[in-house]
């Protein structure tokens, strides 16, 4: 798996504004969440990641995770009772979290969406980072109901 310059890029910076530095194994999971973002789990991480580096582990691998979160490269999405997944996404956006398949989509947010919910918060109060998540029934299976 190979990471494009300006991503490795920005790999680079972020870890060493984190006091971190890039190694292989970063590289290759922050890669392979680029190249398909589908909010994998750490062990569907895994799993993609032996395919390119045989010799990783799933401690690197939850290692790695940790740090490109640590350092806002990624989000953690979480949906309760399921596995953490993570997303490379970092623009504001919401989740729709299909039941019936797994499926996570990113729902771009309107700045205007965005801006009226900034508006609703208590005097005083202000926001960084708004998270919201939908769950239900993706146009796929519900079709496959009816």
């Amino acid at each position: 798996m190979h990471l494009k310059s300006k991503y490795k890029k920005l790999l680079n910076n972020a870890l060493e504004a984190g006091g971190q530095r890039s190694t292989k194994q970063r590289e290759h999971i922050f890669a392979l969440l680029l190249e398909k973002r589908d909010h994998p789990t750490a062990d569907e991480i895994f799993a993609r990641a032996r395919s390119g580096m045989s010799t990783i582990s799933l401690a690197t691998v939850y290692n790695c995770l940790e740090t490109l979160v640590e350092t806002k490269l990624i989000r953690q999405v979480n949906f309760e009772r399921e596995p953490t997944r993570y997303c490379p996404n970092l623009t504001q956006h919401a989740h729709f979290y299909c039941r019936e398949s797994g499926d996570i989509v990113d729902i771009e947010l309107p700045e205007k969406v965005l801006s009226e919910l900034m508006q609703v918060l208590p005097k005083g109060f202000s926001a960084q980072h708004i998270e919201i998540a939908y769950d239900g029934k993706c146009n796929d299976c519900h079709d496959a109901v009816n």
